[in-house]
């Protein structure tokens, strides 16, 4: 069996860390994943010296899907709580984990989080939280 996610995406905002309960902290994020895809017609045209080209005639449509990262792990736990920042690209590997929690209505939850067990900082302006 395998559990491993990919992600390239930008960040939603800023990183915060929560301790809840006694146990290890974390750090959580959103990251934005972008799908593009044409919709429509598609045509053949021949072109200069006889090729043959597959044109796409349709609308561009994209669909953007958020997801919630978490980072465990110590040392990278206090590396992107600390420069990763709201609109960086990053490079997210880790796993997927299904839990659920109680909200504050008493109401139970399903929640779908990435568990990150590394993060390649893609975005060339890395700055310190003030």
């Amino acid at each position: 069996a395998m559990n491993r996610v990919q992600l390239l995406g930008r960040v939603g905002q800023d990183p915060v860390m929560r301790q809840v309960d006694g146990k290890n902290p974390v750090t959580i994020f959103s990251l934005a994943t972008n799908e593009m895809w044409r919709t429509g017609e598609s045509e053949v045209t021949q072109g200069v010296s006889n090729l043959l080209f597959l044109c796409n005639l349709g609308d561009i449509s994209q669909k953007t899907t958020w997801h919630r990262i978490s980072v465990f792990r110590p040392g990278l736990r206090d590396v992107t709580y600390q420069y990763v920042k709201k609109g960086a690209r990053l490079y997210v590997e880790g796993k997927i984990d299904y839990g659920e929690y109680t909200d504050r209505n008493n109401v139970r939850r399903q929640a779908t989080t990435i568990i990150a067990d590394n993060v390649i900082f893609l975005t060339d302006s890395i700055k310190e939280k003030a």
